[in-house]
């Protein structure tokens, strides 16, 4: 398999303060990763290196057969789907569903003059169905709930047919029903052999999803430890990460931990 993110000793310091120190880390195109680890442990400036958004203090990152500082990034992010936050944020209230899914084709948030042809419409309206919210295209995004916002923004990630795709917390701020609901929805997603590398980044074991290949566990910015999911997630290693006693189920592919 070929990789699309290679890491090499990769350190990110900010104001004499280290974010994420020595990180190597390969992804390759079949692989379905999670990041877990408590606040403040260099989860999202992680995603951010390999979302090309900033580039390394130290060492070498490579993605999708280039290498950051080398590389125009805005040829190399639009293939690359991203979820954050902080994009939700910059989403008008009040562009159509349609429109913030179909505008990812400019990698633009917010539509103006620009023109899409019908195969972008029409591969808007398919995402908006595979994700089960068609019905919401001519729907303003500020009335949206949240859950539905978070369907939302994965077709605008999915829209250019990305290499990698980025999941950023995609479950937080929603109630059992939504959260329970757009797991669902990415573990179909985990589990098609066409979709992207993916990575999604979450504090909770329980909003891992079905299809979950590989586990990084981060804390204070280093790997506490990675690999394939079922040999990573572990009581033992989220102890260590979390700094509380914790033990672990699985059911069905889905985990749970409580403290002891």
């Amino acid at each position: 398999m070929a990789a699309v993110v290679e890491l090499a000793g990769v350190s990110i310091v900010r104001n004499g303060s280290t974010l994420i120190n020595n990180i190597s880390w390969e992804i390759d195109e079949s692989d379905r990763w999670v990041i877990i680890g408590p606040n403040g442990a260099g989860k999202t400036t992680l995603l951010q290196v390999i979302s090309a958004q900033i580039h390394p203090s130290s060492g070498v990152a490579g993605l999708l057969g280039e290498v950051l500082g080398t590389v125009d990034v805005f040829e190399l992010r639009p293939r690359i789907g991203l979820t954050s936050a902080a994009l939700a944020e910059r989403i008008p209230r009040g562009e159509r569903v349609h429109d913030v899914v179909v505008s990812a084709s400019y990698a633009v948030v917010g539509r103006w003059r620009e023109q899409y042809d019908e195969l972008d419409h029409e591969r808007a309206s398919e995402l908006l169905a595979q994700l089960g919210i068609d019905r919401l295209a001519n729907r303003t995004f500020g009335t949206l709930s949240e859950g539905e916002r978070k369907r939302v923004q994965i077709a605008r990630a999915l829209m250019t047919d990305p290499e990698l795709l980025l999941l950023d917390e995609p479950a937080a701020g929603l109630d059992l029903a939504g959260r329970e609901s757009l797991v669902t929805a990415l573990g179909e997603l985990a589990q098609d052999q066409y979709a992207p590398a993916t990575v999604l980044v979450t504090h909770h074991v329980e909003e891992i999803p079905n299809g979950i290949t590989h586990a990084m566990l981060l804390k204070a910015g280093e790997i506490m430890a990675v690999g394939p999911l079922r040999d990573t997630l572990t009581a033992d290693n989220l102890t260590k990460t979390f700094e509380v006693d914790l033990s672990l189920v699985e059911a069905d592919g889905r985990w749970a931990a409580r403290a002891l």
